[in-house]
Parts: structure tokens; C-alpha cells; sequence
């Protein structure tokens, strides 16, 4: 099938490859002439295992193309996929769900022939509407009658996975109304559920709002299993066995059941903001929800206090390393990042950090300032250590999980390390002479005020 992609953005460069990568023929579109340069010369904004090389592979197969034709994509193409940023915030949300409208708009001043309009954005509950009603409003501006249908598609991928998830989902929710439309995105989408995975028609409102309900369902395991690990500090249970426990009951399965410094990113910050907000629109207070999310706000507050405590609020000047400062493994998408948000609570403080991360190391300059006195960057996790009086454990990296010990301790100034994804066995650290403070562990007694 012949498709555009409006939008160059993270998930619109997932959308466009990986349809690409299936013998469809891709126009994927920016009015920024700079960005589509650099894409077609293979300059990604954004960093996913796997992408550049997809890119790479189906612009030279002659499937995808970059433009900053936007006429020119929308009638050439049959399916035309709307493609926003995405907002955590109440009012970035509402921003995008605009520039979508406006998105829709041009498509209707373009459309020459029946189309299919996807809504491939994580907007709030009401937006596929407006768009419907955006496209109508130009065609009858122009007195043209062409046909058009408009299908939500909201995507289930995560950050670090996403191709995979793309190429092989566990199902794919399709909100439409026009039994025609279905199935056209019902045969686009044949190739990916080829072992049988569900194609799960519904209407449009509960397809908008089943990417919400999603994330924010496993944001609340997130934040249970967080409860649960100060309760564990309090009895001296462990948090760690607890989760196997769990984990192993198929009626909660074990993912995202990993105490920690919370949920970060954009997905899960706007799944709970949008079912909030959702919820109170209909006169409804979300309880659970808002526990969840202020949960999660207070588990950074929690590490913070404990290395206040250790150090005995005497934070300034001291050096500390940091090991992660995206968001999660696998990305350099620092939005909402836990790392970024203790980090700069560390530096009001006075503190001086060295830290490393594989990837999230540009984004974190822009974050902090390329030229911030009190913040250096290592090139290597072991030279983030060196000389400090404690490591900061923020990101779940692989490379951090089964560290050389020795090599470790030697370069610390003091052997203290606290991990907020709880990577290692506490006796094993405490025989190798470290001092260990993880999610769920005893923690150092307050400071007196």
C-alpha cells in the first residue's frame, strides 16, 4: 500500500520503517527542510537499537522516502498516519492534539480521492473527533465531496524494544467506525500478526483511551511494588524475594514488578496524567491513580533522603558518581527521567557529580547546560567512579548489572554504593566491603534537624 507518515518524530520514524520494512511504500514528511536532510542521510533524532539500520535499508530498497511535500504525501498515499509529539503534561497534550487538528486540516484541503486517516498519537479522549470534523470542514470549504474515513491506532511499543514490538505485537487495536476501513487496516496489518496475535476492533472512544488505561495499569504495579518496599525496610522482609514470589502467580506475572526509583519516560507519566484527566472530565476522582502517580513522585524523594542521611546533610563539595541518566536502558530519552530530577536535587545541595551513561549523555548536557561547573561526564562507568564518595545506581543499563567489584572499590574513594534498581545481591556486596543501599533495604537513620 501506498502510505504517509506525517511527523518525523519517534514514533513516526517506528511507523514509517517498520511498514516500510513490509513492502509498503513509505513518505514520511517534515516541513523542516534540515530534518529531512538529515534523515536522508541516515541522521536520526532520536537513538533505538536497530533504527538507523531499518532506515538505512528500506531508503536504498526504494519503500521510504523523506519529503517536505505534504500535497505531494497525501495524494500519493492511500492510508495517511497522524503522527504528534507527546505531552506528560495537561496543557503539552492539548498543544499536540491541536497540531494534529491542524495536520487534519491540510489533509483536507489535499485529499482528492477516499483515504484513511490514522490517529497513530497518544491524545486525549475527543481528539479523533476533532479530527474527523477538521478534514470535513475543509472539503466543504472547497465544496469537494471525496470520501474519507478516520481509524484510531494507538501503539503499544516500548523504548528500547520498539521494532520488535512493532514487527511482532501482542495485539493491534484498531477504533473505527466504517466497516470498509477495517478492513484496509486489517489487510496493512496481516503481515505483523502472522502468529495469530488479535486484530481488536473497537469503537473510537475506547480505542483513545485503551493506551492510557494500559500504561497507567502498569504504572500501578510500579508504584505497588515501591509501597510494598518500604514496608519491607520497616519489617526487615525482603523486597527482592517478595517479587519472585509474585511474579511466579500467572494471575500477576513478573514484569514490572521491580521496586525502584519509579516510573520514568513519557509514556507512562501521560497515561497517568490522561486517565486523570479523563476521569475528573466525567465528574470522577481517580483515586488509585492519583496514589500511583504520587507514589511515584515520592520514591525520588525517598533515595534523595537517603543519601542526605548517609552523608548527614552534608552534601556540599562531596563527589559522587552516577551510573544511568536515562530514563531506562536501551534509550537517550531523558524526559521525566528519575536520574535528571535527583541529580539536580543533588547539585542545589553543592554536590559535584561525575556520571556516565552509554547513550543520554548529549541529552543530558542540553539538560543541564554543555558547560554546567558542577557536573562531568566519563567515558566509561568506571571512570565515573573514580574518586568518588558514593555511587548513584539510576539506570538498569545491562553493563551495570555484574560490574568488577575490585576494579570498583578501588577506584571509590569510599566503597558506597546507592542503587535504585536494586542490580546486586546486598551479602555479596557486603562481603566484597561495600556499603549498600538499595529500594527496599534498611536505610541510613535520619538526620536531625
Amino acid at each position: 500500500m501506498n502510505i504517509a507518515v506525517l511527523g518525523t518524530d519517534y514514533i513516526a520514524l517506528i511507523t514509517a520503517a517498520c511498514l516500510a520494512e513490509m513492502g509498503n511504500e513509505v513518505i514520511c514528511v517534515d516541513r523542516d527542510e534540515r530534518v529531512i536532510d538529515d534523515l536522508d542521510n541516515y541522521r536520526l533524532p532520536v537513538y533505538e537499537p536497530g533504527l538507523e539500520d531499518l532506515i538505512r535499508r528500506n531508503c536504498m530498497g526504494r519503500r521510504l522516502f523523506f519529503s517536505t511535500n505534504f500535497p505531494w504525501a497525501i495524494q500519493k498515499s492511500f492510508i495517511i498516519y497522524l503522527v504528534a509529539g507527546q505531552g506528560t503534561t495537561v496543557a503539552e497534550s492539548a498543544a499536540e492534539a491541536a497540531s494534529l487538528v491542524a495536520l487534519a486540516r491540510e489533509v483536507g484541503r489535499c485529499l482528492d480521492a477516499y483515504k484513511i486517516i490514522v490517529n497513530k498519537s497518544n491524545t486525549p479522549v475527543g481528539t479523533t473527533a476533532q479530527i474527523q470534523a477538521a478534514v470535513a470542514a475543509e472539503l466543504s470549504a472547497r465544496g469537494a465531496s471525496c470520501a474519507f474515513d478516520v481509524v484510531v491506532d494507538p501503539e503499544f511499543i516500548k523504548q528500547g524494544t520498539a521494532i520488535d514490538d512493532f514487527m511482532r505485537p501482542d495485539r493491534i487495536v484498531l477504533g473505527c467506525e466504517s466497516p470498509t476501513a477495517a478492513e484496509f487496516m486489517k489487510e496493512l496489518y496481516a503481515p505483523f500478526v502472522r502468529t495469530n496475535r488479535p486484530i481488536i476492533v473497537m469503537d473510537v472512544v475506547t480505542a483513545e483511551l485503551i493506551k492510557f488505561a494500559a500504561n497507567a495499569f502498569l504504572a500501578t504495579k510500579i508504584s505497588f511494588m515501591n509501597e510494598l518496599a518500604h514496608i519491607c525496610a520497616g519489617l526487615g522482609a525482603d523486597v527482592n524475594l517478595i517479587r519472585q514470589g509474585l511474579g511466579s502467580d500467572s494471575r500477576i506475572g513478573p514484569l514490572f514488578l521491580f521496586p525502584g526509583l519509579g516510573y520514568g519516560g513519557l509514556r507512562f507519566s501521560q497515561g497517568i496524567q490522561g486517565l486523570i484527566q479523563t476521569a475528573k472530565s466525567v465528574a470522577y476522582t481517580p483515586r488509585l491513580l492519583e496514589a500511583t502517580e504520587a507514589i511515584n513522585r515520592d520514591q525520588r524523594r525517598y533515595f534523595l533522603e537517603c543519601i542526605r542521611n548517609h552523608f548527614r546533610g552534608q552534601l556540599a563539595g562531596r563527589v559522587l558518581g552516577v551510573w544511568g541518566l536515562s530514563f531506562k536502558p536501551w534509550t537517550d530519552d531523558v524526559r521525566e527521567a528519575p536520574a535528571l530530577e535527583i541529580v539536580s536535587s543533588l547539585l542545589e545541595e553543592g554536590a559535584q557529580i561525575k556520571a556516565y551513561d552509554p547513550q543520554a549523555t548529549h541529552a543530558a548536557q542540553q539538560f543541564f547546560g554543555p558547560s554546567h561547573p558542577a557536573v562531568t561526564y566519563a567515558a566509561d562507568m568506571y571512570e565515573a567512579a573514580e574518586g568518588a564518595e558514593a555511587l548513584l545506581i539510576h539506570t538498569d543499563w545491562t553493563m551495570f548489572r555484574t560490574p568488577d567489584l575490585d576494579r570498583l572499590r578501588a577506584r571509590l574513594r569510599r566503597p558506597v554504593i546507592f542503587d535504585g534498581r536494586n542490580l546486586y545481591n546486598p551479602d555479596k556486596l557486603a562481603e566484597r566491603g561495600f556499603l549498600y543501599y538499595y529500594i527496599g533495604g534498611q536505610r541510613p537513620c535520619p538526620v536531625s534537624r
